[in-house]
């Protein structure tokens, strides 16, 4: 009996060891993976926010440098969809006209998988006719929060914004549309 305890524990340390070492690497691997998330959100955060800072710098070309072709920007739904990089472009250039002082205060950027979301208190004069609306030199002071969804390569399809429009229209001296 002596004779077979002592391989019995050997084979039992040695089981015992290599199940350790399964467990360790497998925490490895759950490290690697989880870094690897971690490290692409904030990659998008980055990306995220520096598209921010350049619409407020008011440079549109860099405002959507890491926008895909194919591109949908839901605005905070209570106009059309814009759909493509293009109509984006022209809508985003148009906006900037009517407010060329827009600025926010307070960023904060927090990213979830996909999606990274930039929230903030955003100002401006409406300088500019905008949408059918004429300007009358009004300041509005509001606050928003975009929502950006990424693709696998770092690149924004979608766009979201949770704003109050009614609350901007009527700081306009405009009515909400119905």
């Amino acid at each position: 009996m002596k004779k077979m305890f002592l391989p019995m524990v050997i084979t039992i340390l040695l089981l015992a060891a290599c199940d350790n070492q399964k467990k360790t690497d497998e925490g490895i691997k759950e490290e690697k993976i989880t870094d690897s998330a971690e490290s692409k959100e904030e990659k998008n955060k980055e990306t995220a926010l520096a598209s921010v800072n350049a619409f407020i710098a008011g440079d549109i070309d860099k405002t959507l440098q890491d926008v895909t072709s194919d591109a949908v920007d839901y605005g905070d739904g209570s106009m059309p969809v814009i759909k493509g990089k293009d109509s984006i472009i022209v809508y985003v250039k148009k906006w900037r006209e009517a407010f060329s002082d827009y600025k926010a205060d307070n960023l904060v950027a927090l990213a979830d998988g996909d999606y990274v979301a930039v929230w903030g208190t955003w100002e401006g004069t409406f300088k500019t006719d905008f949408m059918g609306m004429k300007t009358a030199g009004k300041k509005i002071k509001i606050d928003d929060v975009d929502i950006f969804k990424f693709n696998s390569e770092g690149k924004m399809t979608e766009h979201r914004s949770i704003q109050s429009s009614a609350e901007m229209m009527k700081q306009l001296g405009e009515k909400t549309p119905k």
